[in-house]
């Protein structure tokens, strides 16, 4: 194919928007090293994109499965830190710190209890010479 035109590619994926983002997620994907779905004939990576998706190797789909793989991998990343930190203590521990966060009271400050500093009264508790 000499030249790919939009025309060629709205075949493949209906919507223009989606084209675009389809086109640039598979020219990233061939410029960090993928395998081209077709002869590279010393194109750059978005030409070869387009002519993938012209050529219909190339779908809407794949907009679908890099945000299950981005999701996938948020997920474990949320979950990693919590559990490397419960892998350095042993189990005991961690139940033990479990059951005093929950007896322990909040540490809000009512405000009722303190007395409030007046204007001028440095952090010692007295009044500054006049």
């Amino acid at each position: 194919m000499a030249r790919v035109t939009v025309e060629d590619c709205l075949d493949t994926i209906d919507n223009r928007f989606e084209l675009v983002l389809a086109a640039t997620r598979r020219a990233r994907q061939v410029a960090h090293g993928h395998e081209p779905f077709v002869a590279w004939e010393n194109d750059k990576p978005t030409v070869v994109a387009l002519r993938e998706i012209a050529d219909g190797f190339v779908t809407s789909e794949i907009l679908n499965a890099e945000a299950e793989a981005a999701e996938a991998l948020g997920a474990l990343e949320e979950t990693e830190p919590a559990a490397e930190a419960d892998a350095d203590m042993p189990a005991d521990e961690v139940a033990g710190e479990a059951e005093a966060a929950a007896d322990e009271p909040s540490t809000e400050a009512s405000g009722a209890d303190e007395e409030a500093a007046e204007p001028g009264e440095e952090e010692t508790g007295e009044k500054p010479a006049d």
